[in-house]
């Protein structure tokens, strides 16, 4: 058995730039697809913030209402605290783009929230609409000094010391 090779003529300059235009447009389409595919908030700035975005190690301070579909309100709080990272990856991804002071609206769509399962009033499947005003956020270490500070406080007005500390000696 013989191999017959064939010479290739080069690829002009203009032909190349026609190769990298069609991959582009490949890898643009397979994009566009996955834009599709993937499902997404709903996210509306009603008034705008200031100042930096939460991240995922910050803790917010919140004030909210959730609503169903049909209006019916599920949840709502006038100052909640909650870590970015522990709530439902719809609501978490709204905090990551909201700023101080900034009042929105958002909708979560199943996937990014409860899925198939039922949570307490919610039932399974369902899309979550949001009212979020973000009135501070600390990160996750600032919270926790602050807490440690608070229960120093209350040991000494309760009269005890701190563990490690002097304590009085019968």
């Amino acid at each position: 058995m013989s191999v017959t090779t064939v010479p290739l003529r080069p690829v002009s300059k203009g032909g190349l730039w026609l190769l990298w235009i069609g991959i582009l447009a490949l890898l643009g389409t397979a994009a566009a697809f996955a834009y599709q595919v993937t499902p997404r908030i709903g996210f509306e700035v009603v008034k705008e913030g200031s100042g930096p975005s939460p991240t995922v190690a910050d803790v917010v301070l919140v004030k909210y209402e959730g609503r169903l579909d049909d209006g019916t309100v599920f949840d709502a709080n006038e100052q909640a605290p909650m870590p970015v990272a522990g709530v439902v990856p719809g609501f978490s991804e709204a905090l990551t783009r909201m700023q101080k002071g900034g009042k929105y609206k958002i909708s979560i769509p199943p996937q990014l929230g409860y899925g198939n399962q039922a949570t307490g009033p919610i039932p399974a499947n369902s899309t979550l609409h949001f009212d979020v005003e973000l009135l501070d956020f600390r990160s996750e270490a600032e919270v926790r000094a602050m807490q440690q500070m608070m229960q120093q406080q209350q040991m000494m007005q309760q009269g005890g010391a701190p563990s490690g500390e002097g304590a009085p000696q019968p």
